[in-house]
């Protein structure tokens, strides 16, 4: 860990404390967990405390882990997982929150903290179902307004639900069951005896 970090996990320590449910070191950044109850106070704690100091929220995205390390995670479901920086002191870090309900994700918002927040928090839940409690404007962002379900859920149909069309009966756009036939795509490998030989004929 190299000097920065090493200042950066103190300080972090010292702050938070046991807040910070784990702490790892990966690829030259921090990762910390904390719990849903603390989450508001501790992204307070971040960007308020001077020896901290994380002026900005870069970007906060949505996870399924439902099938992460090949199945065999026994942890929550849904996380938030943001990046803050601190341009005053060169350092980031990357704080994660897992819902406790894989029902119902539902982590607090902190748009109140940072408003860089608010198209990220939008796009987790339009994409996950992840429900930020507080955000003033909780709506889909990238899909279409009648969508049923959150596409980039681990257990959501590559072909998705339902298709749309031009109807030219009814002059309009109209939604119906995928007709899509599920199939394998296995490759066809074609090989010859005598590929590549000249021929002498």
């Amino acid at each position: 860990m190299s000097a920065k970090l090493e200042v950066l996990s103190l300080n972090l320590q010292k702050h938070l404390g046991k807040q910070i449910r784990s702490q790892q070191v990966a690829l030259g950044e921090i990762t910390i967990d904390v719990d849903v109850g603390d989450y508001v106070a501790v992204m307070t704690t971040l960007r308020d405390e001077p020896d901290l100091c994380f002026e900005e929220l870069m970007d906060l995205c949505g996870v399924d882990f439902s099938t992460y390390a090949n199945g065999q995670w026994a942890g929550k479901r849904f996380a938030a997982v943001s990046h803050l920086i601190s341009v005053a002191h060169n350092w980031r870090v990357r704080v994660r929150c897992f819902a406790t309900d894989d029902n119902f994700p539902s982590i607090p918002s902190v748009v109140s903290i940072w408003n860089s927040v608010n198209w990220f928090e939008r796009e987790a839940f339009d994409l996950y179902g992840i429900v930020f409690p507080g955000h003033n404007d909780l709506r889909r962002i990238l899909t279409d307004y009648g969508f049923i379900g959150h596409p980039f859920r681990k257990d959501f149909p590559i072909s998705g639900y339902v298709e749309m069309r031009y109807d030219p009966d009814q002059q309009r756009v109209i939604y119906q069951p995928v007709t899509i036939e599920p199939r394998e795509v296995t490759p066809r490998i074609v090989r010859e005896e005598r590929y590549g030989e000249a021929d002498n004929a």
